[in-house]
C-alpha cells in the first residue's frame, strides 16, 4: 500500500472515527486528538496483517476514545455549572442518503443524549455508542473491545436501559425546530412574555453552560415561568454588542450561533415535544465556542 494509498484510505473513513471519538468524549478537541492518535497507529502499522482498514481504525479510536475518558474521570474534574457537550457541526450531506439512518446518527449526537451518556462507564458507553450509532454486531463489537460477546451483550442491555430512561423523548423535526426558533427569538426581541410562554412547555428546562468563563445561569432552571422571565431579562439587557445570528446544524439539528462582531458568544438550541420547546440549551463558554465556524 502506497503512502498516498494509506493517507487516502485514512481520510475516506476519518468522518466515521471523528464521529466515533465525539459521541465517547463530547469534547471536539479531544475527539480530534484521538482521530490524530489513530491516524499515527495507522500510518505505522504493518498492513500486510490488517483485513478491513475500516475495522481496524475504528477499533484504534475507540480503545485510545476509552483510554482519554477514564483519564478524564480519573482527573475528577470540577465544572462550575451545568455541563453540556461541546457543539459539533453535524451535516450528512450525501454521505448518510437513509433517512431512519439519519435519525438515528442525528439522535445519538443530541445534546441531550450526549449529557447521559457522561454517566456511563466508559466501556458502556463504548458499546452503545457503536452498537446505537454505528450499528455494528455484538461480534465485532466483543473483538474490538477484547470483550466476551456476551459481556458485550449484558453492558449494551445496561447502557440502552439507563439512556432510555433518563434521555428526554423529543421530536427530531428540524423544520419545527427551527420555526419553533425563530418565534422564539422573535418574543424575545419584542418582550413578548405572553407569546414566548405559548411556545415554551409547562415543565420547560433551560440549561446554560458556561463554565465560570461567561454569565450564564449556574443551575438548571425549570418550568416555563421561570424560563420566559429569565430570557426576556436576558432580551432587554442586551448586553451583548455588535450582535449577529447564523443558522448551523449542530448535534443533530438546527440551532442558532450568536455572534459578538466577528467572535461566537453563545449558541442556542431547542428540543421540542408536541410543538412545545422542551428544553432550551444555551452554551457560552468560550472554550467550547472556538471551532465553529463564522
Amino acid at each position: 500500500m502506497t503512502t498516498d494509498t494509506v493517507t487516502d484510505v485514512f481520510q475516506e473513513h476519518r468522518p466515521v472515527l471523528l464521529g466515533v471519538a465525539y459521541r465517547m468524549l463530547g469534547r471536539v478537541a479531544d475527539a480530534e486528538d484521538v482521530v490524530q492518535e489513530a491516524w499515527l497507529r495507522w500510518s505505522a502499522a504493518d498492513r500486510s496483517e490488517v483485513r478491513e482498514p475500516r475495522a481496524y481504525l475504528v477499533r484504534v479510536t475507540t480503545r485510545l476514545a476509552i483510554d482519554r475518558l477514564r483519564q478524564v474521570k480519573a482527573r475528577g474534574e470540577t465544572y462550575v455549572g451545568p455541563w453540556l457537550p461541546e457543539p459539533y457541526v453535524t451535516d450528512f450531506g450525501d454521505t448518510v442518503p437513509d433517512t431512519a439512518e439519519r435519525a438515528v446518527l442525528a439522535d445519538t449526537v443530541s445534546l441531550a443524549v450526549l449529557v447521559v451518556l457522561e454517566s456511563l462507564s466508559p466501556l458502556e458507553r463504548a458499546v452503545f455508542v457503536l452498537r446505537e450509532a454505528f450499528g455494528y454486531p455484538y461480534a465485532d463489537i466483543a473483538a474490538m473491545l477484547e470483550r466476551a460477546e456476551p459481556a458485550v451483550r449484558q453492558l449494551a442491555g445496561r447502557a440502552r436501559r439507563h439512556v432510555e430512561e433518563r434521555r428526554p423523548r423529543y421530536e427530531v423535526d428540524p423544520a419545527q425546530r427551527r420555526d419553533l426558533t425563530e418565534r422564539f427569538l422573535a418574543a424575545a426581541g419584542d418582550g413578548d412574555l405572553e407569546g414566548l410562554m405559548s411556545l415554551l412547555a409547562p415543565d420547560v428546562r433551560l440549561v446554560g453552560d458556561s463554565g465560570g468563563k461567561s454569565k450564564a445561569p449556574v443551575r438548571v432552571m425549570e418550568s416555563a415561568d421561570k424560563v420566559g422571565r429569565f430570557v426576556l431579562g436576558v432580551a432587554r439587557k442586551g448586553a451583548v454588542p455588535d450582535l449577529s445570528f447564523r443558522y448551523l446544524e449542530l448535534n443533530g439539528g438546527p440551532a442558532l450561533l450568536i455572534l459578538s462582531g466577528d467572535k461566537p458568544d453563545s449558541v442556542l438550541q431547542l428540543d421540542v415535544v408536541d410543538g412545545l420547546i422542551q428544553s432550551v440549551y444555551i452554551i457560552r463558554n468560550p472554550d467550547k465556542l472556538g471551532s465553529l465556524p463564522v
